[in-house]
């Protein structure tokens, strides 16, 4: 934002410090009246005829523009991706302790990718780790929808959840 001697015009807007309008004036008039105040003369609306003008302190202004931002980015949480691994011969013990720690995961707000490794001939019985990533699907169908359906990637085949909306 141009500011005082930055501004390159004839004729301004001028708004006063406490938000009231001045109407039109000369810029060097503008500019007297914005330095008796010991504030800035900071062009508003470059594209308006005559172009808009507000007597401001305009260092307070950027540092509660910087606070305001700063304080945007701490409450903006990113959404994390955790992975559980499984087995295609995982027991039900295991398998209710994987579901609580997905279940956890996902009202914490993150989204769980549920991954299997095949070794050895388990490759040759990819239906029965498909069936068991269903089974964790079916499992936490009512807090979760999936993201990503099972999908085969090498020796690996995996499932993304995310949480219901």
């Amino acid at each position: 934002m141009p500011i005082n001697r930055q501004i390159k015009a004839k004729e301004v807007q001028l708004i006063g410090a406490d938000g009231e309008k001045k109407g039109v004036i000369p810029f060097d008039k503008a500019l007297e009246l914005a330095e008796e105040q010991d504030m800035d003369l900071v062009l508003v609306s470059p594209n308006a005829q005559p172009v808009v003008c507000k007597i401001m302190n305009y260092g307070k202004y950027k540092f509660e523009q910087a606070k305001k931002e700063k304080e945007a980015r701490k409450n903006q949480k990113a959404v994390e991706l955790k992975e559980i691994r499984v087995s295609t011969n995982i027991g039900d013990h295991d398998f209710e302790f994987k579901s609580k720690n997905a279940r956890k995961f996902l009202e914490a707000g993150n989204k769980v990718k549920l991954s299997l490794r095949f070794r050895g001939r388990e490759m040759n019985n990819v239906k029965i780790g498909e069936k068991v990533l269903n089974k964790f699907v079916e499992d936490l169908s009512d807090l979760a929808s999936v993201e990503k359906r099972p999908l085969l990637e090498g020796k690996t085949m995996f499932v993304i959840l995310t949480k219901n909306k």
